[in-house]
Parts: structure tokens; sequence; C-alpha cells
């Protein structure tokens, strides 16, 4: 007997994703985005109390292990905080985290929601490529010209994001169009180095490499052809950057400054755009405050304090100097101490073992999100400020995609908030 086929989404399901789609959609356009989000955190919170949340599932359990690596090393950084009203006021801002977790959870529940999900993703992310390119070739875009220097798109010349976004978002287009054809995810790939490339983020760079390198790889199921794919596209890839630097004055520039990093020494932090200061900064910071460092949000007030007196950063932002860390592992450890460093690494473990102990389906699904958070997280980089309502809430954003696609094939004892086995719960199960 055939399967009966999955039952449609209500229309409240359908407006649930598409809420926190508004999340992500909306993300150019500044506060609009955390009202989506706030919105969706409502949700979670009203669901809450209408016990419509299954508090024994392996996903809304894992949302309360990931919130509080995140959460609590907020907490505990605020009571000796440097900007003790600034890190408080982050601690309970962020709390919305968690019950917009939860909302998802419940959304996301079903594999048409979470299908529906992914591909409302990609396509938010096409018309970001689209209004990208055109900006490219025309000048034209909704967030209106392009800035001095880069390709800025629907996020306009005053925040420079383009490039980070599009390479960490790029598998919810490239993964499903290199399933279907390996000829339309190359063409789409090439959109998406293009873009990539003119937005002139260095970061992004990296991030879409690694994002290219793993498509590539498990588009051709390893091997040999998948080493020779990845030859070809490495290839690809450098004849892009040659016909961009005698093509572009601005992206020209970019390549002269990566290329200083071989000079070394003062090569190095120019090729860095001048951050090793604030690196060795931020170590200053941790050595003195090594167990709930200087306080979330707190780089900025105290970077003079620990800076050297001829930091080029100090006085950036009138009496403070630089925003933030610029490395995910420095600013968590900058600004959270050990503590903070304990919990991120703890989550990153316990997230590693749900991935590896899912089931394959579960896997597959979840995808483009795992790969859009090994993006995001990959500690070999620069990075922007992971506390922070922009890309905090981004990172939450693909966790809530992640936890209820991941999850839905787990199972978590009660008594034991670590994930288990799933081959051995079936034996149980039988047993």
């Amino acid at each position: 007997m055939a399967d009966r086929a999955p039952a449609p989404l209500t229309g409240v399901q359908i407006a649930s994703v598409c809420l926190l789609l508004a999340s992500l959609a909306l993300l150019p356009f500044g506060r609009a985005a955390e009202l989506a989000m706030l919105v969706c955190a409502i949700g979670g919170c009203v669901m809450a109390v209408r016990r419509r949340i299954d508090w024994r599932s392996a996903s809304v359990r894992l949302a309360l292990l990931m919130f509080a690596a995140y959460w609590l090393p907020e907490l505990v950084s605020a009571f000796d905080a440097v900007a003790g009203k600034r890190a408080w006021s982050e601690v309970a801002l962020d709390l919305r985290y968690l019950p917009f977790l939860l909302f998802a959870c419940v959304a996301l529940q079903t594999a048409v929601a979470q299908r529906t999900a992914l591909s409302g993703c990609g396509l938010i992310l096409a018309v970001w490529l689209i209004d990208a390119l055109l900006q490219a070739t025309t000048g034209l875009s909704i967030g209106g010209p392009a800035s001095a220097d880069r390709l800025s798109g629907i996020f306009g010349a005053d925040d420079l994001k383009l490039g980070g976004v599009v390479a960490l978002l790029s598998p919810f287009l490239l993964l499903p169009l290199f399933s279907r054809h390996r000829a339309l995810g190359a063409l789409a790939s090439l959109a998406v180095v293009i873009v990539v490339l003119l937005a002139g983020s260095r970061a992004a760079w990296v991030s879409l490499a690694l994002v290219l390198t793993v498509i590539v790889w498990r588009s051709f199921e390893g091997g040999s052809k998948a080493l020779a794919a990845l030859l070809l596209s490495a290839l690809a890839g450098v004849a892009l950057v040659v016909a961009g630097y005698f093509a572009s004055d601005t992206f020209h520039e970019r390549i002269e400054r990566t290329s200083a990093a071989l000079q070394g020494g003062d090569g190095v932090n120019y090729a860095l755009s001048g951050r090793v200061p604030i690196w060795t900064t931020a170590l200053r910071m941790f050595r003195e405050h090594p167990i709930n460092g200087v306080g979330v949000r707190g780089f900025r007030d105290s970077y003079r304090a620990y800076a050297e007196a001829d930091d080029p950063w100090n006085g950036f932002d009138g009496d403070a100097g630089a925003f933030h860390a610029h490395q995910i592992v420095l600013e968590v450890a900058s600004e959270t101490g050990a503590f903070g460093l304990l919990c991120w690494v703890w989550a990153t473990l316990i997230g590693l073992r749900v991935w590896r102990e899912a089931e394959l389906t579960a896997r597959a699904v979840a995808a483009p999100v795992s790969l859009a958070l090994l993006a995001m997280l990959f500690p070999l980089n620069t990075h922007y400020a992971f506390y922070s309502s922009v890309w905090g809430g981004l990172l939450f954003f693909l966790l809530a995609l992640w936890l209820p696609m991941i999850g839905s094939q787990l199972s978590i004892p009660t008594r034991s908030m670590a994930p288990i086995n799933t081959a051995e719960a079936r034996r149980a199960d039988a047993a």
C-alpha cells in the first residue's frame, strides 16, 4: 500500500513559518528583523503558557542547552562587568532567544514545515543575489547605491554585511541546486562567488571557500572525482580573482591588502585591516579577567585600559576603542572569560554529537543549516560580534531551524540532558 501524502500546512502553520522567515528576510532593515523575532518569542511564551510545548522532546531540550550555553556566560559576566548597565541590558534583552527557539520547535515540527522554511531561506537569498548583481551592473539596488569601496546590495552602504551573510546562507540555495543538477549548482555558485568577491569581505571569502569545498565534495561523493572537481573549482576561483584584480580598482586594493600578509610583521597587520592590536588587547583582557571576562558587550569600554599607548584603535568611538574582538574565541574569552569558553565548547561538542547520532534522513534535511552553522562558527577566521543583535540573532535563527530538523528523530532521556545513541535506545525499547 502506498504511503499517504503528507498533510498540507494549516493556516496557522503557514503563518508561523512565515513569521520565522521574516526574522531573516528583514535582516537588512535593522530593527524590523528584531521585531519579527520578538513576535515569535511572544508566540513561544504563549505556547508555553498554553502547554503546547513538549518539554520532553529532543528539540526542546536541545534548545534549552544551546540557549544556556549562550546566555549563562552573559549573566555570569555581568556581575562585575566594566560596563554594568550595558551588560545587564544585554542579559535581559537576550532572554528573548529562548522563547524564540521554543516557538520554532513547535512551528517546524512537521517535515512539510521544515521543507517550506528551507525553501523560503533559499528564495530570500536568491532575491538578495539578484539585487546585488543588479547593483554590480547598473548601480541600482533596493538598499541604494553601492558604497565607495565594495558591493553592499540590499543591506545598504552603511551596513556592509552583504558578503558575510550571502556566504553564510549560500548552502540554502546551492545544496538543493547541486542535488537536482550539478550544472545548476555550478551556475548558482558562480553568481554567489561574484557577489561575495565584490562585497569585499575577506572573512566572507574564507566562509564561502569552506562552504563550496564541502558542497563539491558532497556532490561528487568523495574520492578522485571530488578531488578533480575541487581542483577545477579552485582554478575557476583563481581565474575570477585575476579577472577582478584587473577589472575593479576596489577589488584590486583588497587583493593588494591581502597579499601584504606575505611580508610578515606589519604586513600581516595591514592585511588583517589592523586587527592584530585588537586581538592582543583582547588577550590582555582575558589574562586580567580569566574567570568571567570584562563583561558582555564591554569590550569597547575596556579597550583603552588594556591597549598599548600607541594603539590605533584608541578613541575609535569617542572615549572607547574597537567595538569587539573580531574573532569568536577572543570575543568569548575577553567578554565572558573561561566560563564562557567552557560553555561554548560544551555546546559545540553536544551539537557535534547530536549531528553524529542523528538519523541519516534528519542529517540530510538539516544539511544546509548544518553547513551554514559550520561556516559561521569556523574558528580560523575573523567574525562579527556574536553578542550583538544582528549576528547573535542570525545565529539563533539558524539554531531555530536546525534544532527541530536534527532533533526530530533523537531520543533524550528525562534524567539526562545529553543525547544518547539512537540504536541503543531502539534496542532498549525492543527489550
